[in-house]
């Protein structure tokens, strides 16, 4: 049962509107139908009655007839013959003073005819509807001439009444050919309203439009990145975080999402039928978490919809809480290792080694503050300096050595304290990694080295390992997301520490290499000069 016609679903209101214009049309179309007809009907009763009277105005019987002594007499009985067989309902023939001789009626014989007649005197036609003696009729009045002058007057009607009774004769068929019509339109009104139905789920036009503000309001409010593409892999849906997290066109929508300019992992990602939950992609300027799986509507499968976090400042945190726990397990070792080496210089000297206590606390000291110089005199940036020396630390207790090269300089200002830290953190940590990971015998001695210097307008630096080196083909995927020859760590942040420093370099406007095996070789340029902008921390 309908209830009130705003809590009608929309197709509903569709029919109705649809009916209502349909009905008026078609009555408007019968309406006009009707008018037409009957106008119609008029024309022709004047176009045949013009055809008899001008027909008679040209008889020479008749031209004989009005001038002989007794017109009547002579033009009564052809008259009524002419109204009989032309189906008219009054043939008149008068004189130039609009006396009649001849008329349906014979009691009008003789008498003033009604109507206009000063156009036919003046040698033209008249047409007009007029009430006479007979009633309202559409009439002509012609003139009778003889060698160019006026003789007499000829007037033929044909009474409303019988113009409208042949036009009410055709109404059956114009009212069947309006109910077709009706029917018709009902049929595809009914086909339409069938249709919105099944589109809009029966929802009423306020459903609708709730719907709609809403869905609009939380598209615009939500903080995650959301994303819907269909089945042929085309986006169909990026509210505004996602369009700011991926940097997407104003055109986006509708387009394939290979052609969006996205990187090549998260563009397969998106496109893909696999779920994703909880995977990291990296951006030219971005850390992201996508998830993303199938969107479905009553069991079929319409697309699939993905969401996006911001992760950058999260793994900026992460990387800078490494290098904390570093240089906190560095702190840790070394103060083991200055236990040890008090331990060893106490009981020399209780045994009475006076001398060789002294020399082994001497040559301690200068290994450690050897490095320290070295690093201290190398780098301008502090920031720098703590990571090497953090990482220094955490090789000597991995039994690693850890060493700066001769002459390596790395001045202050060549990028952002945090993007520096996030190249020589991860560089140094996949080294560190691919020494201290290998497969096989333990080695005597296993090396990670550190070089920097200024080249042209390009600050360089080097971070070098005697490991086993990149598997083959490996150089081309060093750097994608998600790579990498050890097994997931925690949290996922396996195979995103290089990718993260290709980002960094790229955004910096400088250029990365990998040479090797043996070992690995990575080799970072950099522009000289200060650069803005916020780094990411290293994973």
């Amino acid at each position: 049962m309908l209830g009130a016609p705003g809590r009608w679903s929309v197709a509903g209101q569709t029919f109705a509107l649809q009916v209502i214009v349909a009905v008026l049309v078609v009555a408007a179309g019968l309406a006009g139908a009707f008018v037409q007809a009957q106008r119609a009907g008029d024309q022709e009763a004047l176009a045949r009655a013009l055809a008899v009277a001008r027909t008679m105005a040209a008889t020479p019987d008749l031209i004989a007839a009005v001038q002989g002594p007794d017109p009547t007499a002579a033009l009564q009985p052809y008259a009524m013959r002419v109204q009989q067989e032309s189906q008219t309902d009054f043939v008149v023939v008068m004189s130039r003073d609009a006396i009649r001789w001849t008329h349906p009626d014979p009691t009008q014989i003789g008498k003033r005819f009604i109507g206009h007649t000063e156009a036919a005197l003046a040698g033209g036609v008249v047409e007009e509807d007029y009430t006479g003696t007979l009633g309202p009729s559409a009439r002509v009045v012609v003139p009778v001439t003889d060698r160019g002058r006026v003789v007499a007057l000829v007037s033929v009607g044909i009474r409303k009444s019988a113009v409208g009774g042949r036009v009410r004769a055709q109404l059956p068929g114009l009212l069947l050919a309006g109910v077709v019509a009706a029917v018709l339109s009902g049929l595809g009104t009914a086909l339409v309203a069938r249709r919105i139905r099944r589109q809009t789920h029966g929802l009423g036009e306020q459903q609708l439009r709730e719907m709609y503000e809403y869905y609009d309001a939380v598209l615009h409010a939500v903080t995650e990145g959301l994303i819907i593409t269909d089945l042929d892999g085309r986006l169909r849906l990026a509210n505004d975080e996602a369009a700011r997290l991926l940097s997407l066109p104003a055109d986006a929508v509708g387009r394939p999402v290979a052609e969006l300019g996205l990187a090549a992992p998260l563009a397969a990602a998106l496109t893909d039928d696999a779920t994703h939950e909880d995977e990291l992609h990296v951006t030219a300027a971005r850390v992201l978490v996508l998830n993303r799986g199938p969107a479905r509507w009553k069991g079929r499968l319409l697309g699939h919809v993905a969401t996006l976090r911001d992760r950058t400042d999260l793994e900026a945190l992460t990387g800078e809480l490494d290098s904390a726990r570093g240089l906190t397990e560095a702190l840790r070792s070394q103060a083991h290792e200055s236990a040890n080496r008090l331990h060893t210089i106490v009981s020399l000297i209780e045994l009475g080694h006076t001398d060789r206590a002294v020399a082994f606390a001497t040559d301690e000291l200068q290994v450690s503050q050897l490095l320290t110089d070295r690093v201290v005199g190398s780098v301008d940036e502090p920031a720098l300096t703590a990571v090497l020396l953090g990482k220094a630390a955490e090789a000597h207790e991995r039994g690693i050595a850890f060493g700066i090269e001769p002459g390596a300089h790395w001045p202050r200002d060549v990028a952002p304290t945090r993007d520096v830290v996030t190249i020589v953190g991860n560089l140094i940590d996949n080294a560190l990694d691919a020494v201290g990971g290998e497969v096989g015998p333990p080695r005597p001695e296993r090396h990670v080295s550190f070089d920097s210097r200024v080249e042209d307008a390009y600050a360089v630096l080097e971070v070098s390992d005697d490991g086993p080196g990149l598997p083959p083909g490996g150089v081309e995927e060093a750097f994608r997301r998600g790579w990498s020859t050890k097994d997931q760590g925690s949290a996922g942040r396996r195979g995103i520490g290089l990718a993260l420093v290709s980002q960094t370099v790229e955004r910096l406007g400088g250029t990365l290499e990998v040479h090797g095996p043996p070992g690995a070789t990575f080799t970072v340029r950099l522009p000289v000069g200060p650069v803005t902008g916020d780094g990411v921390g290293h994973g």
